[in-house]
């Protein structure tokens, strides 16, 4: 049952919008904070937020470089989550690479 549960808090993480497009962004590279506030347009502390979620639901990782936390997905995650990231669209050609963060 401990399994169940925790597939379920997991689905119920990415099934937030804003969550689910950090993890499709996120996808094929590793960003810096500011470059997903650009992309999704919200406020940073509104994606960090997301991103602590993330992170406490083991989904991504984050790397300190100087000042700036840049996020990627962690390498071991459980199948299911795998295949559902698999089938994200991707965003890569729909996001611009920033120096805000260089």
């Amino acid at each position: 049952m401990d399994q169940i549960q925790e597939i379920s808090e997991t689905l119920k993480l990415l099934s937030d919008k804003t969550r689910l497009t950090i993890v499709a962004l996120i996808k094929d590279q590793e960003l810096c904070v500011c470059e997903i506030v650009d992309f999704i347009g919200i406020s940073q502390p509104g994606i960090s937020q997301h991103l602590r979620k993330l992170k406490d639901g083991g989904i991504v990782n984050e790397n300190r470089k100087g000042q700036w936390i840049y996020y990627s997905l962690k390498a071991e995650l459980p199948p299911y989550i795998r295949v559902l990231i698999e089938h994200l669209p991707s965003l890569q050609d729909q996001h611009t690479k920033n120096n805000c963060c260089e």
